[in-house]
């Protein structure tokens, strides 16, 4: 089958993506990793001993990054919908967590404790309908947001992907009700067409 010429250049373009070619000559499972790096450089979100969770983390590539900084003293609770190959100090509990049972089993988890930090990279399914899926990936910040405002410890730290459009300024102002500080990055390994910026939100109000 023919490729659109919007699939050849989305493909040409990730083939030559220089944070493409550096994820697989580093072993990351994903790009994305380069996000977060660059986030906790500046940001300084995670640190040792902390209990982070990671929503819409498959495949991995988050919580790869973030298990070694937390360290043995640590824990990340990881969680999504789709299955994700284990990862050596990563508990996995595979669901949608706005489902009872799944968000039940996170809690679980937690034994409970409360998470220094959420983060999300989640993104919806792209439809190619630029409203639909300006809704839908809004929806998902929501719920990422719901999360955090359940589990994270007062202090605790936000840090979830959003497309800026429709509902993004309303969205913004419902995060700074929760948190001190709320800053917007746009990391370098984030492609500079691409309407996605990080929230990162800090000193979780309790």
């Amino acid at each position: 089958m023919a490729r659109s010429k919007t699939s050849k250049k989305w493909l040409d373009e990730h083939v030559n993506d220089p944070y493409v070619k550096k994820a697989q000559a580093d072993g990351y499972r994903s790009r994305a990793s380069y996000k977060l790096i660059e986030i906790n450089e500046k940001d300084k979100l995670i640190r040792a001993g902390n209990t982070v969770m990671d929503l819409g983390s498959a495949p991995g590539g988050w919580s790869q990054i973030v298990a070694p900084w937390v360290g043995d003293k640590g824990r990340v609770i990881a969680s999504d919908i789709l299955p994700m190959d284990g990862i050596v100090g990563v508990t996995f509990i595979q669901g949608d967590f706005t489902e009872e049972a799944v968000y039940e089993q996170i809690l679980e988890t937690l034994n409970n404790e409360k998470a220094d930090v959420v983060i999300s990279d989640m993104a919806p399914n792209i439809s190619g309908v630029n409203a639909a899926d300006q809704y839908g990936s809004i929806y998902l910040v929501e719920l990422a947001l719901d999360m955090a405002r359940n589990v994270l410890k007062p202090g605790g730290s936000f840090c979830a992907k959003v497309f800026q459009g429709v509902g993004y300024e309303e969205y913004v102002k419902d995060v700074k009700t929760s948190f001190n500080k709320v800053l917007i990055r746009k990391p370098a390994a984030s492609r500079p067409r691409s309407r996605e910026v990080y929230i990162v939100a800090k000193g979780f109000k309790g």
